[in-house]
């Protein structure tokens, strides 16, 4: 499971897992609106990386970021990770 900490938004720790076939699997942010990070989790939930990094990249919300922008970074450091 990858760990990613956010930065300038509610959530605290964002985890999520990454098949072989570059899927994002068991999204769960931790802190942040319950609700709204349940339902990104599950939309996102199966969905190609890319794709999901493309989509949520630059949604604003307070300072200038937010959780889905957040979750955009996150796998933006998950792929520099793993091409280690």
């Amino acid at each position: 499971m990858f760990t990613y900490s956010p930065q300038g938004t509610c959530s605290r720790q964002i985890l999520f897992d990454v098949d072989e076939n570059n899927k994002i699997h068991n999204l769960r942010f931790i802190g942040g609106c319950s609700g709204n990070l349940q339902g990104i989790a599950r939309l996102v939930e199966g969905r190609d990386i890319d794709e999901v990094e493309s989509l949520l990249a630059g949604v604003r919300c307070r300072g200038n970021t937010s959780c889905p922008d957040q979750l955009s970074k996150a796998i933006t450091a998950y792929k520099a990770e793993a091409s280690k």
